[in-house]
């Protein structure tokens, strides 16, 4: 059993935290770029690709962008069997320069199906960055301190979609939005930091390696193969409130300040939305470890799920068409919403405690990865209500239904309060 010291962190240990922190933090900056360019980006790029940018058009090639990058996500379960044959920390080096380049290319995008093929890359790195660096420093850091220690990481991909506000404010608003994703790829100079001082977990390093397609298929296998099916599920029902829910917010303030006579301050209200969103979204994280001590990991993702559901449901239901004061309205169930949004925090302290080290990393690469490609569907299904219907409230209020089914399904999951990590 590998022993762990549970007074204070190493050097090692902290480095490693930074690293994940970091690029987890890079991470949610650039995967939440696009939706603040969505609408800039699309007016360019779809007259250049033959297609007229009607706003119809728009959500309908937008919802295109954003289930092509659910796609990449999806096929990021790749790096987990890599991480377990082959480590960590040198994995985790490759996650963040495949994100890091591909969303400096989209800066440079002639249209919009180059866009496309940015995006889809740019979604298998950055989907990976979130398993390697829950796994890495869930086996690096000692028990006493890996659940506050997951949830600080965890925080780090909303400070990120905060940072992604400000540069709209900053960059964005003066530069466009080709400037927006060169400023993307800056990410990559973290490589660095970690090349240089990140060391790979003793749990790693004494445990058995399995050839990679052996790390992957082990999960299916009796002991193993309830929980990831469930933990699948669950994390497929964050995601759709996610991606087909919240990516929606800038477009949808745009839209309310526009109503209210404000579409001069449509672009900076989109921002002050997005810091609001990712403000609530923190506050959850750092909520999240007294949530797990009280209620258990299925209790605090219960939580979360009834959150999302509710203030989705009122958010683009009911306050996105109020005839009147719809903007404050519907910022204050955004702020609710991102407190939901916190589910994700759960995950990256449930899923490794559930598996061995031998194919851990394949476990949360599969749970947070298998699910986007259905993910991926149902952002598509909302780009078409959007366009069908001619509004944008309605269809994305409707993704609320998932997390009543994942409230349903909660019950069935592997509780693991109390228990240590397993070796």
């Amino acid at each position: 059993m590998v022993t762990q010291e549970t007074s204070k962190l190493s050097a090692s240990q902290i480095r490693g935290f930074w690293a994940a922190w970091g690029g987890w933090t890079l991470d949610g900056m650039d995967s939440f770029i696009y939706a603040l360019v969505l609408t800039p980006a699309m007016s360019e790029l779809l007259p250049k690709s033959g297609i007229a940018p009607t706003a119809a058009n728009t959500g309908y090639y937008g919802s295109i962008m954003f289930a092509l990058f659910l796609v990449g996500w999806g096929l990021s379960f790749i790096w987990g069997p890599i991480a377990d044959r082959f480590g960590r920390v040198r994995t985790l080096m490759l996650t963040i320069l495949c994100y890091s380049l591909f969303t400096f290319l989209g800066g440079v995008a002639a249209n919009i199906w180059q866009l496309a093929v940015f995006r889809l890359l740019a979604g298998i790195g950055i989907g990976g960055e979130w398993t390697l660096g829950g796994t890495l420093l869930a086996e690096q850091w000692p028990e006493s301190k890996r659940i506050q220690g997951g949830a600080w990481m965890h925080s780090g991909y909303y400070v990120g979609t905060l940072l992604a506000g400000l540069l709209n404010y900053v960059v964005g608003a003066h530069w466009g939005w080709r400037a927006m994703f060169l400023v993307g790829g800056t990410p990559a100079l973290l490589v660095a930091f970690i090349r240089w001082g990140v060391t790979e977990p003793e749990r790693w390093q004494m445990g058995r390696k399995l050839s990679a397609p052996r790390a992957f298929l082990i999960l299916f296998s009796e002991p193993f193969r309830r929980r990831t099916i469930l933990n699948g599920l669950f994390v497929l029902t964050s995601m759709i409130g996610l991606w087909a829910g919240s990516v929606y917010v800038p477009s949808a303030v745009k839209q309310l300040a526009a109503n209210a006579g404000r579409a001069a301050d449509a672009a900076y209200l989109a921002s002050n939305a997005t810091v609001l969103l990712s403000v609530g979204t923190i506050l959850g994280c750092l909520l999240t470890p007294f949530l797990l001590d009280n209620m258990g990991r299925r209790g605090a993702l219960g939580f979360f799920f009834a959150l999302m559901a509710i203030f989705i449901a009122l958010g683009f239901g009911y306050s996105f068409y109020r005839a009147h004061d719809a903007l404050p309205w519907f910022m204050t169930c955004l702020f609710l919403l991102g407190v939901g949004g916190a589910s994700f925090c759960v995950y990256t302290i449930w899923l490794p405690e559930q598996y061995p080290t031998e194919c851990r990393a394949s476990a949360f690469a599969f749970a947070t990865a298998f699910g986007r490609f259905i993910a991926a569907g149902v952002t598509f299904l909302v780009g078409a209500g959007v366009s069908y219907f001619g509004t944008l409230g309605k269809p994305v209020a409707l993704t609320a239904i998932a997390f009543v089914f994942g409230l349903i399904l909660l019950p069935l999951g592997q509780e693991t309060k109390g228990q240590a990590l397993p070796d």
